[in-house]
């Protein structure tokens, strides 16, 4: 495969949720023209209501000129039917739930439309390329592509390499890294690739740290981020990325990578409670209008 990008490249992003309309709006703002589905259009409407809310905050700090956000927003395109969204397309992002058997449904939907010479790419945070390439009938054209939220301001892609993935689809993503703007990482596959791996093992001590009383959730955020230069504590992170996602991440480690990475009883105590995070109004902290309470931490046991 040729590392070049062709003019006019069409992107279809499969999952509106946090990541997947961020990634949108990604390649929408450097012109391609970008698909984005969901099964539930309620989704749809929120992420593209969300996207509009970026650009006009871009706009407003300067950052893009009103020509430029009127055209990302006019290059991207809601779908429900996930054949057609996918129809055409040079370069498939899927970003749907941690959940092996929905990837696997969904490349193997994709791949039976997309072109031959078409790149698959996942999103997942922690779970195995080469068994979610496997679903493919050319598995060489899958890799991951694991961006970091929030999107339009984290600079990082990973790019994973599984069992089977081309020389040509790695260089293939990192053109598109960086038409992007983004810096982009080359990683074998392992479980948890890089970031993964290191972040749910922090985040996961944090909870055992809160859990047991060591500091209030509030002072050992403060402790990363002033006294380590984290730009975000490990439990303000995981309330960003949902606990849920984060539960099933270590849950995936602890099986993968052993006993270093059993989920701490608090996180799965919060997932079931319904306290997964920000986009719920709840986790370690509240949240009210997707803005932090002052004071609102867990406490822990004294």
């Amino acid at each position: 495969m040729n590392a070049s990008i062709p003019d006019g490249a069409k992107v279809t992003v499969v999952g509106a949720g946090i990541m997947g309309r961020g990634i949108a709006h990604a390649f929408a703002v450097r012109g391609y023209p970008t698909v984005l589905f969901d099964v539930k259009g309620a989704a749809l409407d929120d992420a593209l209501g969300n996207i509009r809310k970026i650009v006009s905050d871009a706009v407003g700090l300067g950052k893009l000129t009103e020509e430029t956000a009127e055209r990302t927003l006019s290059l991207i395109t809601p779908a429900s039917d996930l054949a057609a969204a996918a129809a055409g397309s040079d370069l498939v992002v899927e970003t749907a739930s941690e959940q092996l058997a929905v990837k696997i449904d969904i490349i193997r939907t994709i791949d039976a439309v997309v072109a031959a010479d078409a790149v698959i790419a996942t999103n997942t945070s922690a779970l195995s390329i080469t068994e979610i390439a496997a679903a493919s009938a050319r598995p060489a054209r899958v890799a991951g592509m694991h961006f970091f939220n929030p999107v339009h301001k984290m600079k990082l892609v990973e790019i994973i390499r599984g069992l089977a993935t081309d020389d040509g689809v790695v260089e293939r993503l990192k053109a598109w890294s960086d038409a992007l703007g983004k810096t982009s990482i080359v990683v074998n596959e392992a479980p948890g690739f890089t970031t993964s791996r290191m972040s749910a093992m922090l985040g996961n001590e944090a909870m055992y740290m809160l859990e047991s009383g060591v500091a209030s959730a509030e002072d050992i955020d403060t402790a990363l981020r002033l006294g380590l230069g984290h730009p975000m504590g490990p439990l303000e992170l995981g309330d960003m990325t949902g606990w849920d996602t984060r539960l099933a991440v270590l849950q995936y480690l602890h099986q993968s990578l052993g006993e270093k990475f059993r989920p701490c009883p608090l996180i799965a105590k919060m997932v079931k409670s319904g306290r997964t995070g920000r986009k719920a109004g709840h986790g370690v902290y509240r949240y009210e209008n997707g803005t932090k309470v002052p004071g609102s931490g867990l406490l822990g046991s004294n």
